[in-house]
């Protein structure tokens, strides 16, 4: 679809096959995002040999792209409906590539980024990659993005001190909230469910993200 470089496509196709369902990412909808859409492109052209391999790499400004299979694990854990209308909000945009995998199962994602050369250079990317249903704004991700909740799924990669009590009150009821939580060494990947008037947590994996700044996160 996207043109890519044979041993490219070699390399994806493996890292679905190893990381990912290896590893027992099984929602059709996430495997077929993550086998079609092109993560080197979301990255410097000098890292694509590590590309599809199974860890995070640097994108600049101190932020990294999450390893394959945490963006598939994160995305997964969202259970994102496939039998209505679906929007999704993103904390951290970064390279783009979170939002492009969501792209594929959603109608809508909104995103945000608090640096803006990265939102900017994503803004680009995105339309070339076929890719018109993301919309990015620079700004303070614990905030959240109210003018369009609630959503039927949030997703937040950086990592919390706490849970930013704006994002749970933009959940869709029955939706989940997927956010890492903890120190800015190490971190626990919480999913929360709003279920009517009752919000119900719970942990998943321990994770290290880069720290979410800003008023509901970590000081600058």
């Amino acid at each position: 679809m996207f043109g890519k470089p044979p041993n490219l496509e070699e390399a994806r196709e493996l890292m679905v096959a190893e990381q990912l369902v290896k590893r027992h990412i099984s929602d059709p909808r996430v495997l077929a995002a993550m086998r079609t859409l092109p993560r080197h492109r979301f990255i410097e052209e000098k890292l694509w040999r590590s590309a599809y391999r199974d860890k995070p790499l640097p994108i600049g400004h101190g932020q990294t792209i999450s390893q394959p299979y945490m963006v598939a694990f994160m995305t997964e854990a969202l259970h994102l409906p496939d039998d209505r209308p679906t929007t999704v909000l993103e904390i951290g945009t970064g390279s783009g590539y979170q939002a492009a995998i969501l792209s594929q199962l959603v109608d809508q994602v909104y995103s945000i980024e608090r640096i803006e050369f990265l939102a900017e250079r994503v803004k680009q990317l995105l339309p070339a990659l076929g890719i018109t249903n993301v919309d990015i704004k620079v700004g303070d991700g614990g905030y959240g993005w109210p003018e369009h909740a609630p959503y039927d799924g949030i997703v937040v990669t950086a990592a919390a001190p706490q849970i930013p009590a704006p994002l749970i009150a933009q959940l869709k009821d029955g939706a989940y909230l997927v956010v890492p939580v903890g120190p800015k060494q190490n971190q626990y990947l919480m999913r929360l469910q709003r279920q009517g008037d009752q919000i119900v947590e719970e942990n998943l994996v321990p994770v290290a993200f880069v720290p979410l700044l800003g008023e509901h996160g970590w000081e600058r």
